[in-house]
């Protein structure tokens, strides 16, 4: 049953995408939501499922609320400040007949950005764990900190770049392993004029205590329009779990994601 309300949801966008009506602003909005350091207030929820997750097969959802505030700190500087706070549901995860949700622990970003960038448009800044976890499992209880950076390149309806940070745990409960984790993501978009367009990106999560990797790919397609006055984007596409610890690797996944926007 979930995969046919998967499969017609991924029909419904493919249509709505089609008969979005083009709107002057569209492919300047597609093309700022393509770039996490835009200029631009946005407001994602962004909806993980996946299946068959390890020996017991279990399933996992994460809707990642992920605001993005952008703050002009002078003409010639911005800071972009990105939150990704997941909210978890999972069964047959942790043992048999096991289910556990609530919060995990949140991620925030700040990444100081020039306001005129030319070629390529960068930022760098801190990236902070914030052990708000509401469940033993899905916290590490340790706070954590560390350098985050961004870079891409926009050019024809194109936008190519990547996304990197490294977090170590610098404080928390001792009896919780310390943290030391890399996660880097590589993307890539194309956008039409409508606002409607194509992309994916990596999502690779380098622990380097455990010396685990665990790698997702997310391809997607997306469009932009309105809902009454407010501009919004959707987007929809599976996930591929090409590697991951041992025993945690999931079968599949999909990813539904929803954009309120609030161009100046």
């Amino acid at each position: 049953m979930k995969n046919i309300y998967s499969l017609a949801i991924l029909l419904f966008l493919i249509g709505f995408s089609r008969q979005v009506v083009a709107q002057d602003d569209a492919a300047e909005l597609a093309k700022k939501l393509a770039n996490p350091i835009a200029s631009l207030i946005s407001v994602p929820f962004q909806n993980n499922t996946d299946y068959g997750i390890g020996e017991l097969k279990g399933t996992r959802n994460t809707l990642n609320f992920q605001p993005v505030i952008p703050i002009s700190i002078n003409e010639n500087l911005n800071m972009i400040t990105r939150v990704v706070l997941p909210i978890v549901s999972q069964y047959n995860i942790t043992g048999r007949g096991e289910q556990q949700g609530g919060l995990g622990d949140a991620v925030v970003s700040a990444f100081f950005s020039p306001t005129n960038s030319k070629k390529l448009t960068w930022g760098v800044g801190p990236a902070l764990l914030v052990p708000i976890g509401t469940n033993d499992f899905l916290t590490t209880k340790k706070f954590g900190m560390g350098p985050t950076a961004v870079a891409l390149k926009q050019m024809n309806g194109w936008t190519v770049g990547g996304l990197i940070n490294q977090i170590w745990s610098v404080a928390g409960a001792e009896e919780r392993p310390d943290i030391s984790q890399m996660f880097i993501q590589p993307f890539f978009a194309y956008n039409w004029k409508s606002g409607a367009g194509i992309g994916a990106n990596m999502e690779i999560t380098q622990n380097w205590k455990s010396s685990t990797t665990t790698i997702w790919l997310n391809p997607t397609v997306s469009a932009v329009t309105s809902l009454g006055k407010q501009k919004a984007s959707f987007g929809l596409g599976p996930r591929l779990n090409l590697a991951a610890p041992e025993g945690g690797k999931a079968d599949w996944g999909w990813r539904a994601v929803f954009v309120l926007l609030f161009p100046k």
